[in-house]
């Protein structure tokens, strides 16, 4: 039986970076994946959306400069897919985990004691023992209980990042990052699409002000956003031209050729032996999602499955959070200052607390926004819509939280990230120079009329 510091079950994000890690520090690894070495975000998530995303927006901008074959080809290069393969090759994963000396395994891993784990592919069994057990599964799509939803054509995020070709029309249900990013591909290549959300805003856990952004942006590239309709029953091929019909809870129908399932994810866990660890998967008790990684002596859970969000970031730095952790090092997860990203065009991040969410938790916060279309940088761009807005707290006199929808969000949110995780106090960031007429300098007159507004209360 081989032993090893760690086992790794999972090589995503989290695996990677937990097994990197953990060799980084000396300590002998194991690492398990039954698909892709990489995980979703190389392969059918962050990478390729991004990839299509960029050039669904130099399509908008002028069409003959890049239609979709070479948006397709492009993705394929971001995903390491040949031409002529269906999947992409995760070969330089695999190659840069043994590099590092790991000892790299295909196949299913399940736990069966404590400290033990078989990996099974084909038919060869491999009995591993190690010291610490990293849970680094990810999350696969939610695919609701719709009726006759199993008739219908239907994607996830793996099938819309890889097709190569456009569907006829498309319906996505969900209308979160996944399901905001790739309609927006879809609708500026010319698909018609429609998102059904079942809350009242699109983006439901990002600020609202995100949300009334992210609705106009896709609105004005065509896209049709129904909110607060609940998608109740599917009746295959019975809408326009063959289209699949989705019958929502307020008598009214949407319609697609495809139908792409972004209501959420799950995480595939049941069948890892967790059990052995006291750890109930049935659904009886919930499963810990409160991000603090540590599930029971020597047992730990990173990325998707950890909570509290879904994030690759998020996932890197538990990764290596737990392998140190685990080494001895007298640590905690820290989240203040996790940022958040949806990447249309106009990006949208956000970072820290809502003014509503301060206020719930007993802090003496006010909230000051400037409308983005007024600012130098959005005269000059012509910007139609956006905001940057800034959470302080009175007693701190800190930065707590700030959320901004406009070009390089997803750059300048990182200020306001540093200025959290740091306590910067706002008098340190009002001197702090910003280049002008940049996004960023924006944040200087917000922290500008922060700092009077504190002096004024006598903060």
């Amino acid at each position: 039986m081989d032993t090893h510091d760690f086992i790794v079950i999972g090589a995503g994000p989290a695996g990677e970076a937990a097994t990197h890690k953990a060799r980084d520090l000396g300590a002998t690894v194991a690492v398990i994946d039954r698909r892709w070495f990489g995980g979703s975000c190389p392969h059918i998530g962050c990478l390729p959306s991004k990839s299509l995303l960029a050039d669904a927006a130099r399509h908008r901008a002028n069409p003959a400069t890049v239609e979709w074959p070479r948006a397709s080809a492009h993705r394929d290069f971001m995903i390491n897919r040949p031409p002529d393969a269906p999947e992409p090759d995760d070969r330089t994963h695999v190659e840069a985990l043994t590099k590092a000396g790991a000892v790299v395994y295909r196949g299913s891993g399940t736990i069966t004691g404590r400290g033990r784990v078989a990996v099974q592919h084909d038919d060869v069994t491999h009995e591993l023992a190690g010291t610490n057990i990293v849970i680094a599964v990810g999350s696969v799509s939610k695919r609701p209980a719709i009726e006759g939803l199993d008739q219908v054509t239907t994607w996830t995020n793996e099938e819309a990042t890889l097709t190569r070709e456009l569907p006829r029309s498309l319906l996505v249900l969900g209308g979160g990052p996944t399901g905001c990013e790739l309609a927006q591909v879809y609708a500026r290549f010319g698909v018609p699409t429609t998102i059904v959300q079942s809350g009242p805003r699109l983006a439901p856990t990002d600020h609202p002000r995100n949300s009334e952004v992210l609705r106009a942006t896709l609105e004005a590239d065509g896209v049709i956003v129904r909110t607060s309709v609940r998608a109740l029953r599917a009746r295959a091929g019975a809408g326009t031209d063959g289209a699949h019909v989705i019958e929502l809870d307020d008598g009214s129908t949407a319609e697609g050729h495809v139908v792409l399932l972004a209501v959420g994810r799950s995480f595939p866990i049941d069948d890892l032996g967790l059990e052995h660890y006291g750890i109930d998967t049935t659904g009886r008790t919930p499963f810990p999602r409160d991000g603090r990684l540590r599930l029971a002596d020597g047992l730990w859970v990173v990325g998707d499955p950890a909570g509290p969000e879904l994030h690759t970031h998020q996932a890197h730095y538990q990764g290596e959070l737990a392998v140190r952790m685990a080494l001895g090092e007298p640590l905690m997860p820290d989240y203040r200052a996790l940022p958040r990203s949806t990447y249309t065009e106009p990006e949208a991040s956000s970072v820290g607390v809502t003014l509503q969410e301060a206020l719930d938790r007993g802090l003496d916060a006010f909230e000051l926004v400037a409308d983005y279309s007024k600012t130098t940088k959005g005269y000059a761009i012509e910007a139609k819509w956006g905001h940057i807005t800034i959470v302080v707290d009175r007693r701190s006199r800190q930065l707590v939280g700030a959320a901004m929808a406009c070009p390089d969000a997803s750059a300048a949110i990182h200020e306001c990230v540093l200025a959290i995780k740091a306590r910067v106090p706002i008098d340190v960031l009002a001197e702090t120079i910003h280049a002008f007429p940049s996004t960023s300098r924006t944040f200087q007159g917000l922290y500008a009329d922060a700092l009077k507004e504190l002096d004024a209360a006598g903060a």
